[in-house]
C-alpha cells in the first residue's frame, strides 16, 4: 500500500510554514502550501490533496471557513483537516472540530506527535475510502438483484396470474411484504364447470417464499385443465413440494372446489387460518376449519387429501385469509384479530359491499402487516355470468381418428384410488372436432361416472341430499364406502363414427355392477330450483346431443355429433 500522501499546509507563519514542509517532506510526502485561507480552497480546487495542516487563525480567510469550505467540495470524500492552533481554551479547540476539522496539533509543533497523527488520519481516510467502495458495490449489487427479482416478478405474474382471478365472483386483496408475495392465489375453471381456487401461504416471505410458487402454479393450471379432481392435485402438489423444499418451508393452503351445477363446495384447508362460508339466506357463518398439515411436510404415504363438502345457494360467499389479515397490528400493538373480522362479517347487511367493508376496516384499524397480506372472497353465482373461455386442451394441429371404439372396466382397486376422468377426456379430445365441446364432454362424463360409482357401486340415494345436514351424511357415505369397496365395477364404452354424408358421432355409455338405472331415474322429472340433487341426469340431457335409454344394461347412452368440415 502507497503511504506517500499529497498534504495541503495552510499556514500564514513563513517560518512556521517552512518548518512544517521541511517535516512533512522528510516523512516522505507531497507538500503543498498556502498563506491563507482563501488559497488553501483554491490549492485544494487545483490539487485534490488527501490531508489538510490547517491553521485556525490566519488573513483574508481564517482557519474555520476554509475548513468548512473544503469538507463542503469534498463531498462524501473524507479529507482529514488537523488544526494546527496555540488556542489551549476549550471553546477554540471545540470551534476546530465543529468548523470540520477531525483533529488538532498544537504549537509548538512535535516531530513525532505530527506523524502519528498523519498516520492515524491516513488510515481513518482509507477505512472511510473503503466504506464507500463497499458501499457502492452493495448498491450496484443489490440494483442488480432487484432488477433479476422484476424480471423474474413478471415472469412469475404472468404463470401464477393466468387463470380465472379477474372472473366477476371473484374479488382479492394481496400485499406483499416484500417485491415478491410469500402468498399465492390461484383460480382456474374446470372442464366439468365450475373452479377450483386456491390460496396459499409459504414460509417467510420475499423470494425465498416465492420459489415454490412456481411448480405450485404449474401443477395447480396442468392439473385442473385436464380435469383431475382435488384430492389428486392435492397430492401431487404436497408431493412436488416434498421434494424440491428445503426442511423449514412449506406451504400453508386452503383449495376450493365450487361445482355450480351440483352447487357443491368442497374444501381442503391445512394451516391457514379458518375460512368462512357466509350463507346468503341468514348470515350464518360456516368455518372452514384446517384440519390438515401444510403442504410440503408429510410424505406421500401419511398425507390426507380429504376434503369437506358443504352445499351451496345463490349468493353464497367464501371468504379465505393469510395470518396476515389476522396479525395486522395498530399502533397501540393491538391485532386486527379474528373477532373483528367475524363481527364484520356478522354484521354486514349487503353482501355485495362486504368485502369493501373489510377492506375499509383494515384501513381504518391503521395497520401494519408484518408478513404478506391476501383476503379472497369468492360468491356463488350463476355460471352464465362467468363467460369461461374456451379450454385449449390439446393442440389444434394433427389428423382424426374416425370409426373405433373402445372399453375401459374400472375395478374396485381403481374406483378407490383413480379418477379416470382425465384420460379418458384426453383419448377423445384426440378426435379434432370434439374439442370445441371438451367442457362439455367432461361434464357429462363426470355426471354419468358420479351416478355408476355412487348409486349403482355405492347404493347410495341421492335423495339424502335434501338438506345440508343430510348432504353432509350422504359426502361421509361416499367416503366410507370407497374405503371399504372390495368389489365391483364401472364400465365406460366409447364408439366413434363417421357419417354417410360427413361429420360424425361419437357415443358414450357407462355401466355399473349395480342394479343400474331405473327408467324413471333416467326420465328426472324438472327439479325445484333449490334442490340439493337429482339435477346430474337432467344436465346431461342438457349437454348431450342424444340420449337414450338402453333397458337390457340399464343405464344411458348419450351422443355427441358433429358436422361435415368445410
Amino acid at each position: 500500500m502507497d503511504n506517500r500522501l499529497t498534504v495541503l499546509i495552510a499556514e500564514d507563519s513563513p517560518a512556521d510554514r517552512m518548518l512544517l514542509s521541511t517535516i512533512v517532506s522528510r516523512q516522505g510526502h507531497r507538500v503543498l502550501t498556502a498563506a491563507n485561507g482563501l488559497e488553501a480552497v483554491a490549492l485544494f480546487q487545483q490539487e485534490q490533496p488527501q490531508l489538510v495542516l490547517m491553521d485556525a487563525l490566519m488573513p483574508v480567510m481564517d482557519g474555520f471557513e476554509a475548513a468548512r469550505r473544503i469538507k463542503q467540495l469534498a463531498g462524501q470524500t473524507l479529507i482529514p483537516i488537523i488544526f494546527l492552533t496555540s488556542l489551549t481554551e476549550s471553546e477554540a479547540l471545540a470551534r476546530c472540530l465543529e468548523a470540520g476539522g477531525d483533529d488538532f496539533l498544537a504549537k509548538p509543533y512535535n516531530r513525532e506527535i505530527l506523524d502519528a497523527k498523519i498516520k492515524a488520519m491516513n488510515r481513518l481516510r482509507l477505512l472511510q475510502a473503503t466504506v464507500l467502495e463497499q458501499r457502492d458495490l452493495i448498491a450496484r449489487h443489490n440494483e442488480h438483484l432487484l432488477t433479476e427479482q422484476r424480471v423474474a416478478k413478471a415472469v412469475f405474474d404472468k404463470v401464477a396470474h393466468s387463470g380465472c382471478l379477474n372472473a366477476p365472483n371473484i374479488r382479492y386483496l394481496q400485499s406483499p411484504y416484500a417485491l415478491f408475495n410469500g402468498d399465492l392465489l390461484l383460480a382456474a375453471f374446470k372442464p366439468s364447470g365450475g373452479m377450483h381456487v386456491l390460496l396459499g401461504d409459504f414460509t417467510g416471505h420475499g423470494l425465498p417464499a416465492a420459489i415454490g410458487a412456481m411448480p405450485l402454479a404449474e401443477v395447480f393450471y396442468s392439473m385442473t385443465a385436464k380435469g383431475f379432481g382435488m384430492t389428486d392435485i392435492l397430492r401431487e402438489m404436497n408431493a412436488k413440494l416434498k421434494r424440491i423444499l428445503p426442511v423449514g418451508v412449506f406451504c400453508c393452503a386452503a383449495l376450493l372446489n365450487l361445482s355450480f351445477q351440483r352447487r357443491v363446495l368442497e374444501v381442503w384447508n391445512g394451516g391457514l387460518p379458518d375460512g368462512y362460508l357466509r350463507r346468503s339466506m341468514d348470515g350464518h357463518l360456516q368455518p372452514l376449519v384446517s384440519r390438515h398439515l401444510p403442504l410440503g411436510i408429510l410424505d406421500e404415504s401419511a398425507f390426507n387429501p380429504a376434503c369437506e363438502a358443504y352445499p351451496l345457494q345463490q349468493g353464497d360467499r367464501i371468504f379465505l385469509l393469510s395470518d396476515g389479515v389476522l396479525e395486522t397490528s395498530n399502533a397501540e400493538g393491538e391485532l386486527f384479530g379474528e373477532q373483528r373480522l367475524c363481527e364484520l362479517l356478522l354484521a354486514n347487511r349487503q353482501p355485495t359491499s362486504l368485502f369493501a367493508e373489510i377492506q375499509q376496516a383494515l384501513a381504518d384499524f391503521h395497520g401494519q402487516s408484518k408478513d404478506d397480506l391476501s383476503l379472497l372472497e369468492v360468491e356463488w353465482v350463476d355460471e352464465a355470468r362467468l363467460q369461461r373461455p374456451a379450454l385449449s386442451l390439446a393442440g389444434s394441429g394433427g389428423s382424426t381418428l374416425h370409426d373405433w371404439n373402445v372399453q375401459f372396466e374400472f375395478r374396485a382397486e381403481s374406483l378407490r384410488h383413480y379418477n379416470p376422468l382425465p384420460f379418458l377426456l384426453q383419448l377423445l379430445l384426440e378426435v379434432q372436432p370434439l374439442r370445441a365441446r371438451a367442457g362439455q364432454l367432461y361434464t357429462v362424463l363426470a355426471e354419468l361416472y358420479s351416478n355408476a360409482l355412487e348409486h349403482g357401486v355405492l347404493g347410495l340415494d341421492s335423495r339424502l341430499k335434501r338438506d345440508a345436514e343430510g348432504f353432509a351424511r350422504y359426502y361421509q357415505a361416499r367416503s366410507a364406502g370407497l374405503a371399504s369397496l372390495t368389489e365391483g365395477y364401472v364400465r365406460v364404452l366409447f364408439e366413434v363414427r363417421s357419417a354417410a354424408q360427413g361429420g360424425g358421432c361419437l357415443r358414450v355409455q357407462v355401466e355399473d355392477s349395480g342394479s343400474g338405472l331405473s327408467e324413471q331415474l333416467a326420465h328426472p322429472p324438472a327439479q325445484a330450483q333449490d334442490a340439493l340433487s337429482g339435477r346430474g341426469l337432467a344436465l346431461v340431457r342438457k349437454l348431450a346431443d342424444a340420449c337414450h335409454w338402453q333397458a337390457a344394461q340399464r343405464c344411458l347412452s348419450v351422443e355427441f355429433h358433429w358436422p361435415a368440415q368445410a
